[in-house]
């Protein structure tokens, strides 16, 4: 599919997040003068890094991974070599929860299509999943045989998964913002991100 489709396509997935009044997070989202975050990167990337909602700072500027988890992802791609314009980031849902909490199976389940959308897009060679959320996602999505695994046994490890435009990969991973609140955990996301390199053109 070429760039400009895949350009065109994701326009039309942003205009309907963009006004996805049915969403129990939209009103949220409109009093507070919050953005929905769609995601960041390229629409070819062969890197697709999924999280779970958006905190404060994305939902202000419209952007994933902008805050303090974002700078701990910086860094993480910058440890292997990887821009943050080479790869696509995005979240299951797309509109910041309140209060920081966790999003709902409701809210998860509203949004999902999208984010399908997105990766039937993108089409990317593996799928990096950022904290249990987005892991539980994907790994029932595509009918893992993991996809009951706790994600303490299975992060840093590539997982095999058929999409329906090929074979793929998912790999599991802690959320960045685990480094924050439990920095022992820090050198193991560098560790688990060592097995990016090989998808790096």
């Amino acid at each position: 599919m070429e760039l400009e489709k895949r350009t065109e396509l994701m326009r039309a997935v942003r205009d309907e997040v963009f006004n996805l009044t049915e969403s129990p997070l939209y009103e949220y989202r409109v009093s507070n003068g919050y953005h929905a975050v769609l995601g960041q990167g390229r629409h070819d990337a062969d890197i697709m890094f999924i999280g779970e909602a958006p905190g404060k700072n994305e939902a202000q500027q419209g952007i994933p991974f902008c805050g303090s988890s974002g700078r701990v992802l910086d860094e993480l791609l910058e440890s292997i070599g990887l821009d943050r314009d080479t790869v696509y980031i995005t979240n299951i849902v797309k509109d910041r929860p309140p209060d920081n909490r966790d999003p709902t199976k409701a809210e998860i389940e509203l949004y999902a299509p999208f984010l399908e959308r997105q990766i039937d897009i993108i089409q990317p060679r593996v799928i990096a999943t950022l904290g249990r959320f987005s892991m539980e996602f994907i790994l029932k999505k595509y009918d893992s045989p993991q996809q009951n695994s706790k994600i303490s046994r299975v992060h840093g490890q590539l997982l095999e998964a058929h999409a329906p435009y090929g074979e793929i990969y998912v790999l599991p991973l802690f959320h960045p913002a685990v480094a924050l609140y439990r920095p022992d955990q820090k050198q193991t996301l560098f560790e688990d991100f060592e097995v990016l390199k090989q998808f790096i053109a």
